[in-house]
C-alpha cells in the first residue's frame, strides 16, 4: 500500500471565513511557533552537518553522522505531530530502519543510515525552514496588530505553505517506503509459514507413519519368533502387519500431497485440482481455463494450496445444508484468478483463525497476492484469490 500526494478531503482545513475559527487559530500558533522551533532545528542541523563532516576523516564521523540522522528521525516526528495537531495534517510515519542483527551486521546497518532518505529530508527541512520560519513569524505577529481584517486569509496562505512543504519532506518515501514495510511484514508471514508447515510434517509422521511403522516392526519380530511354533499365528500377524503397511503407505502419500502432490508437477492444476475437488464432501465443478504456458512452480503450488484449504473449508463449514462448491481459475492480464465458491450457510471471517482464512490472507500477501472473502450468513460463501503470473523459468 502507497502513501498518496493527494489530499484526502477530510484533511482539507475548511473554508477560510472573516471570524476567526479554531481552525484559523491552530494555523496562527503554528506560524508563531515556527521561529523558536525553526532555530532550534537550524542550529542542530547545520552543527550536525558542520561536525560530522570534519570528523568524517576520522573513524567515529560516519557513526556520529548515521546517530545524527537517526536524531533528525526523531525531530521530524516532532515536526509531524505538531502539524496534525494544529494543521490537520496525517502524515505516515515512516519505516523505522532495522538495528545492525536485522541488517546483516555493524557495517551494512550503518552504510544504510547514512543513506537514509528520511534523516536527510528531515535536515533540508531544519535548514530552509528557519527564513521561513522568520517570515511566518513575523507575518503573523504584525497581523495580530495590523491586519486583523485580513489576517485568516494571510494565515490560511502560510499555512497552506506549511502543509506542503510537511508532506513533501517529512512524509515517507512513498512506494519504495512503503514496499520495504510490507515486504518486511511478509517475510515474517513467510518464515513463520514455512516454520508451521515443517512442525506439521514433523507431526504427522511422528503420529501417522512413524507409529505405524513402529507397530509394523514390533508385529513382524513377534511373527518371526512364532513362525516355526505357530505358523498359523504367525501367518495372522503378517497378515495384520500388511494391512498396516498399506495405511502408513497412504498415509505417506497423503503427507506427501500435501507439501506438493506429484499430479500436480506431472499434470498441471487442471488435473490436481480435479484430484482435490474429489476428496470434498459436497459435490465441486471444477472449471480451468489457462494457456499452455504454466506459472512458475512457486505460483502454481500457492494457487493448489488456496483451493485445497477452501475446499477442506466446504467440507467443514458450509454446513449440511450445502448442495454444492465450484472452483474457478483463469488468467486475466499478468494475473492469476481463483474463485471458490459454495452454497452453504456462509458467515466465514477472514479476520478470525478458525477457518485458516487469515492465514491464506498471509500467504497471498506474501507474493503481492489479494484475498477477497463475501460470506453472507445463510447466502453461501464465495473467495476470489489473485495471485501474480509469473512465467516458469
Amino acid at each position: 500500500m502507497t502513501t498518496s500526494r493527494a489530499i484526502p478531503d477530510n484533511d482539507r482545513p475548511p473554508p477560510v471565513r472573516a471570524a476567526f475559527s479554531a481552525v484559523t487559530w491552530k494555523e496562527i500558533a503554528h506560524l508563531l511557533t515556527n521561529l523558536p522551533l525553526a532555530i532550534v532545528g537550524f542550529v542542530y542541523a547545520v552543527v550536525m552537518v558542520s561536525v560530522t563532516g570534519g570528523l568524517s576523516v576520522t573513524a567515529i564521523g560516519i557513526p556520529l553522522l548515521a546517530c545524527g540522522l537517526y536524531l533528525s528521525r526523531q525531530m521530524g516526528r516532532l515536526d509531524r505531530a505538531r502539524a496534525r495537531v494544529l494543521l490537520g495534517v496525517r502524515v505516515d510515519e515512516p519505516t523505522p530502519i532495522p538495528g545492525p542483527k536485522r541488517s546483516g551486521g555493524f557495517f551494512p546497518w550503518l552504510w544504510t543510515s547514512i543513506k537514509d532518505p528520511v534523516g536527510w529530508r528531515t535536515v533540508l527541512y531544519q535548514l530552509i525552514r528557519l527564513p521561513w520560519g522568520v517570515l511566518t513569524f513575523t507575518v503573523a505577529l504584525t497581523g495580530l496588530f495590523v491586519l486583523w481584517p485580513v489576517l485568516p486569509y494571510v494565515a490560511r496562505l502560510l499555512a497552506n505553505a506549511d502543509r506542503a512543504m510537511v508532506r513533501g519532506l517529512l512524509s515517507p518515501s512513498d512506494d519504495l517506503e512503503r514496499r520495504i514495510a510490507e515486504l518486511e511484514s511478509d517475510r515474517g508471514v513467510v518464515v513463520d509459514t514455512a516454520a508451521a508447515d515443517l512442525r506439521r510434517i514433523e507431526r504427522d509422521l511422528h503420529d501417522g507413519a512413524q507409529a505405524r511403522l513402529v507397530a509394523l516392526a514390533m508385529g513382524l519380530g513377534l511373527a518371526k519368533e512364532k513362525l516355526l511354533e505357530d505358523p498359523e499365528g504367525a501367518a495372522a500377524m503378517v497378515d495384520e502387519a500388511h494391512g498396516e503397511v498399506k495405511l502408513a503407505l497412504q498415509e505417506l502419500r497423503d503427507l506427501a500431497r500435501g507439501i506438493h502432490p506429484a499430479v500436480l508437477t506431472d499434470r498441471g492444476l487442471d488435473a490436481a485440482l480435479s484430484s482435490v475437488a474429489a476428496r470434498c464432501v459436497v459435490p465441486v465443478k471444477v472449471a480451468v481455463d489457462l494457456p499452455e504456458a504454466r506459472p512458475a512452480e512457486a505460483i502454481e503450488g500457492i494457487a493448489y494450496f488456496v483451493v485445497s484449504e477452501l475446499l477442506q473449508n466446504v467440507s467443514k463449514h458450509a454446513g449440511p445444508g450445502a448442495r454444492g462448491a465450484s472452483v474457478e481459475v483463469w488468467r486475466a492480464g499478468a494475473r492469476l484468478l481463483i474463485r471458490v465458491s459454495d452454497d452453504g450457510r456462509g458467515g466465514a471471517d477472514a479476520s478470525g483463525g478458525g477457518s485458516g482464512l487469515a492465514g491464506l490472507t498471509g500467504r497471498l500477501d506474501a507474493v503481492d497476492g489479494v484475498l477477497v472473502v463475501d460470506s453472507p450468513a445463510g447466502v453461501g460463501t464465495t473467495v476470489t484469490a489473485e495471485l501474480p503470473w509469473r512465467d516458469r523459468g
